[in-house]
């Protein structure tokens, strides 16, 4: 039931990433997404059983699905990690990420090797887990997951503040929570595997219970904090869009009555043209300049506007000033937002 809850929750993750697939370059995010919610949807029981004995019966849907969850928390990690860079530089290969990533799938295949798993089951560990192989199957999974997902909650803490748009802090504070919670499902099964291979079966039960609480509390954590940078950047943009053409609306009069003596210096396309995207903020900031411009070089053209027309001055100069400095002030984690750059959601 749990494996169950929590892959519909990642695969809504992934619903919330596909939006912005087409223009976003960097696609870390969305492939830890998919990988990890394949793992899990793999161990839905139905699901397992059906494909474990598609491939002879012998639990090799569990190693592939061990093997898709690590793949997906290197992937998740690195996103985030690029996120939090202060920088915009082209992404570098994580040579010794893929190493380590590459040793730990060959781990886990010559651990489960080892383990005698006649038939199919669906509470793998608990079934085989009294083998020191599964053991160590088991461990080399969580002490990898647990080192990865460490330092990406270290680093979600550490840069949360540097983030302009709070719901970029927000973001990070939730993925951070999530880290935490993975980091305790990571000790009590680390705790169950020592338990098990001594037979401490009350252990093993209270950890059981510690671990299913957390799993689920730190799934729900980080796909919160993932999908909030993409959802909200797609309502900002929307807001954005509805404020700019209001904008446009509302300064075509006052620029109109401002340079009706110097049609010379108007912009070459019809001011009542709405252009998407970044060309209206710049069709904004031109139209603004040649109202200040008229206004300077003939201070009588001021008496051709009124009170309302100086309250749209205002209200443009004050959004642009605003979307200066969000566009400034977004870091590295505005290449988790915004698809056109390197990094993102």
């Amino acid at each position: 039931m749990i494996q169950a809850v929590t892959a519909a929750v990642i695969w809504g993750l992934v619903l919330c990433l596909l939006p912005g697939a087409r223009t976003r370059k960097d696609h870390s995010i969305l492939v830890a997404a998919v990988a990890i919610a394949t793992a899990l949807s793999l161990n839905v029981d139905p699901i397992y059983l059906a494909g474990d004995q598609a491939l002879g019966g012998h639990n090799l849907l569990d190693l592939f699905a061990n093997i898709l969850m690590v793949v997906g928390i290197y992937f998740l990690s690195q996103a985030i990690l690029r996120a939090a860079e202060l920088n915009d530089a082209p992404a570098r290969r994580d040579r010794r990420g893929l190493l380590i990533l590459g040793l730990v799938a060959v781990g886990l295949v010559l651990a489960f090797l080892r383990i005698e798993a006649p038939a199919s089951s669906t509470k793998f560990m608990l079934d085989y887990g009294d083998q020191p192989a599964a053991a160590l199957y088991s461990t080399i999974q969580f002490v990898y997951i647990g080192i990865v997902i460490g330092i990406t909650g270290y680093v979600c803490f550490r840069f949360r503040r540097r983030m302009a748009a709070s719901y970029f802090r927000v973001a990070f504070t939730l993925i951070g929570m999530g880290c935490l919670l993975a980091l305790v499902v990571v000790f009590s099964v680390l705790g169950m595997n020592l338990a098990h291979l001594f037979g401490d079966q009350s252990t093993m039960q209270q950890l059981g219970a510690i671990y299913d609480t957390s799993f689920v509390g730190a799934m729900l954590f980080l796909c919160a904090g993932l999908a909030l940078p993409p959802v909200a950047r797609r309502i900002v943009q929307r807001t954005q869009q509805r404020t700019q053409a209001g904008l446009l609306e509302d300064l075509r009069s006052t620029w109109e009555k401002a340079t009706a003596t110097r049609k010379d210096g108007r912009l070459a396309t019809p001011a009542g043209v709405i252009e998407r995207g970044d060309p209206e903020t710049r069709r904004l900031h031109r139209m603004l300049v040649e109202i200040e411009d008229a206004l300077l070089m003939d201070p009588a053209a001021s008496r051709l506007l009124d009170e309302a027309d100086f309250q749209t001055l205002t209200r443009t100069e004050n959004y642009l000033a605003s979307h200066r400095d969000s566009q400034s002030g977004r870091l590295g984690m505005a290449r988790w937002g915004r698809g056109k750059n390197r990094s993102g959601i």
